[in-house]
């Protein structure tokens, strides 16, 4: 029989989760950007890297299927190789591609066709690491959920002025895309600022891919169209 003045035990807090959905409407995309890449920017066969992509994918809907809340070592490595496996693909794709406008490749003869397969790597890009900052900010998606660092690797403008949303606020996977995208056309923060040296690394690594493909896609394009 418990002790009537025993202090009763503190409830864990409450855990505020994501959906699904918009992570892996992410990653189905990719895996489709992947699928339009001209062949000699693919790594590896036309199949390999979206079956890859999408058995990690059904691999994390299993064991999590609606909110990601549960807190799993095998989940989180299962989310980690699916980021390295965007990863390695997109950054072969852009190095291949660059080569391609040095050196000259079947697709830098054509406007639209250099057009369509720069596009295509610039938004896997943007794809790519709008998961990478999703994955690793503050322990994930999971780890997010039940609990919010002191201090966070991203500083979202939310985090910096809480009084406007309250504790309960928690960045969603759109938070993540706009970073991606911004620091994929501004090339530097705009509202969420890295604080953590990952973060900030991994952005000037976006920041000078982004760089890379936009200006030599745009400077060829314009060169085979004059």
């Amino acid at each position: 029989m418990s002790d009537p003045h025993e202090p009763e035990p503190t409830p864990p807090p409450p855990a505020y989760p994501e959906t699904r959905w918009p992570m892996a409407g992410a990653v189905i995309a990719a895996a489709v950007l992947t699928l339009l890449l001209p062949d000699d920017l693919r790594l590896g066969p036309r199949w390999a890297l979206p079956a890859a992509e999408g058995l990690l994918l059904v691999a994390l809907v299993s064991g999590d299927p609606l909110r990601i809340s549960r807190r799993s070592a095998v989940l989180r490595g299962v989310s980690v190789a699916l980021v390295v496996v965007l990863a390695c693909s997109t950054l072969w794709s852009t190095v291949r591609l660059i080569d391609d406008l040095i050196h000259g490749g079947n697709e830098t003869g054509s406007a639209s066709a250099l057009l369509l397969a720069g596009s295509s790597v610039w938004a896997s890009t943007v794809l790519t690491f709008s998961l990478l900052y999703f994955e690793l900010d503050s322990g994930g998606p999971a780890a997010r959920a039940h609990r919010m660092p002191r201090t966070p690797a991203l500083a979202f403008p939310q985090q910096i002025t809480p009084e406007l949303v309250g504790a309960q606020w928690r960045p969603r996977y759109i938070d993540y895309l706009y970073l991606g995208f911004t620091n994929s056309t501004a090339f530097s923060p705009t509202d969420v600022m890295p604080l953590a040296p990952w973060a900030k690394s991994v952005m000037t690594v976006q920041s000078v891919i982004s760089l890379a493909i936009l200006g030599l896609v745009i400077a060829r394009a314009v060169n085979v169209l004059v």
